[in-house]
C-alpha cells in the first residue's frame, strides 16, 4: 500500500482549509479592519434611486401648505378635510441615508469607529497652512504638539496615533521612511514591527542603535490598509518632516526607500539605481540655510521580501559608517565608498 495522501478532513471528520487560505481570509480581514470596515452589510440591497425619490416626495409633502383648522381645504395626499397626513406627522429627512437605519426592534450595526474632527480639503492652501504651522515650532516638542493639533491631513481621522518618532534627537544620523504601519499605529512609535527589528539589526551592525540615531517618516499617520500615501497627502505632511531635520540637524540622513528621497531630495529614480548614491538635502535660509548630506539605501520591508538584495544594503551601511566616522570634515569626499 503507497503513502496516504493528504486529505482535508480533520481525524473528527470535519473539514479544515488549507492554511494558506486560513493565512489569505486573516490577512484580508486585517485589511478590512485596518480600513475602518468592522461592521456587516445589510441582507437585502438598498435601491438607492427609489431612497431619493421617496426622500424628494416626502420634502414635497412637507413644503405643501398645511389644512386650514375649518377643514374646507382638501389635505394634500387626497386626504379626508381635518386630517393631517401620516408623512407630515413628524420632520422628515431629505437624506437618503436616514432611511436606512434598522426598524424598531431591529438590533442597529456599531458605526465605524472615526477619530474627531472635520475633513480637510488637500488645496494648496492646506499645504501652505503646514509650512506656517510647522514654521512655528521652536523644538520637537513644539513641532509634535502642532502636528498633533494640526487638521489639514485627513489620515488623522483613521489612524489610531500620532508616529512622530523615536530614538536621540542630539544623533549624529537620521532615518527617514514612508510612512507608518499597523503596529507603528498601535504603539506610537516608528519601525516596531518586522520591517523595524530588521532596522534595528541592521544599525547594530555597524554600532548604533535607538539611543544614537533618530528614526521617523515623511508622513506620520498610518494610510488605511497601509496603501501608498497620496502626493497630496505627501506634501501636505513635508513640511514637518523638513522642520524635523533643521531642528535636528543630523550630520547623515539615510533615506529608507525610494519613496522618501523622492520627498526630500526631490529624485524621480527607483531606489534600486539610487540606493547607495549620496544627495544633498537643502534646508531654508529661515533656518540657517545649507544642506543636509543623504544616503539612499533599501527599505527594511523591501529586504523582507527580497532577502537577496540585503547584501547590497549592507554595502550602503558600510558606507554611512565609514562616513560617520570621517566626521563632518569629511563632507567633501563623502561619498564614504557608496556605489553610485
Amino acid at each position: 500500500m503507497g503513502p496516504s495522501r493528504p486529505t482535508d478532513e480533520t481525524a473528527s471528520g470535519g473539514f479544515e482549509p488549507p492554511r494558506e487560505v486560513v493565512r489569505g481570509l486573516e490577512a484580508l480581514l486585517d485589511f478590512y479592519l485596518a480600513s475602518g470596515a468592522d461592521a456587516w452589510g445589510d441582507d437585502v440591497p438598498a435601491d438607492a434611486f427609489a431612497l431619493s425619490e421617496q426622500a424628494r416626495m416626502q420634502a414635497e409633502a412637507r413644503n405643501r401648505p398645511a389644512t386650514r383648522p375649518g377643514g374646507s381645504a382638501p389635505a394634500a395626499g387626497g386626504a379626508r378635510s381635518g386630517e393631517v397626513p401620516a408623512e407630515r406627522s413628524a420632520p422628515m429627512s431629505t437624506d437618503p441615508r436616514d432611511y436606512l437605519k434598522p426598524a424598531a426592534g431591529e438590533r442597529e450595526k456599531p458605526a465605524a469607529p472615526v477619530a474627531g474632527g472635520t475633513i480637510a480639503l488637500p488645496t494648496d492652501e492646506t499645504v501652505d497652512a503646514a509650512r506656517e504651522a510647522a514654521a512655528r515650532a521652536a523644538s520637537l516638542e513644539e513641532l509634535r504638539d502642532i502636528l498633533s493639533r494640526f487638521e489639514g491631513c485627513n489620515l488623522r481621522l483613521t489612524a489610531k496615533s500620532l508616529v512622530f518618532a523615536d530614538g536621540n534627537p542630539q544623533a549624529r544620523v537620521m532615518f527617514v521612511g514612508e510612512a507608518p504601519g499597523r503596529e507603528e499605529d498601535r504603539q506610537g512609535l516608528p519601525f516596531v514591527g518586522r520591517s523595524g527589528k530588521l532596522l534595528d539589526l541592521m544599525m547594530a551592525a555597524i554600532g548604533l542603535d535607538r539611543t544614537s540615531a533618530w528614526i521617523t517618516n515623511v508622513v506620520p499617520w498610518r494610510p488605511p490598509g497601509n496603501r501608498t500615501p497620496s502626493p497630496q497627502e505627501t506634501e501636505i505632511c513635508k513640511p514637518f518632516i523638513m522642520r524635523q531635520i533643521e531642528l535636528i540637524r543630523p550630520e547623515v540622513l539615510v533615506f529608507l526607500g525610494g519613496a522618501s528621497a523622492a520627498t526630500l531630495a526631490g529624485t524621480n529614480q527607483g531606489i534600486l539605481r539610487l540606493r547607495g548614491r549620496w544627495l544633498q538635502v537643502p534646508l531654508r535660509a529661515e533656518a540657517g540655510g545649507g544642506a543636509v548630506r543623504a544616503l539612499a539605501t533599501l527599505h527594511p520591508a523591501y529586504l523582507l521580501r527580497n532577502p537577496l538584495q540585503k547584501r547590497f544594503a549592507w554595502r550602503d551601511f558600510l558606507a554611512l559608517r565609514e562616513a560617520l566616522d570621517a566626521g563632518p570634515a569629511g563632507e567633501g569626499n563623502g561619498a564614504g565608498g557608496a556605489e553610485g
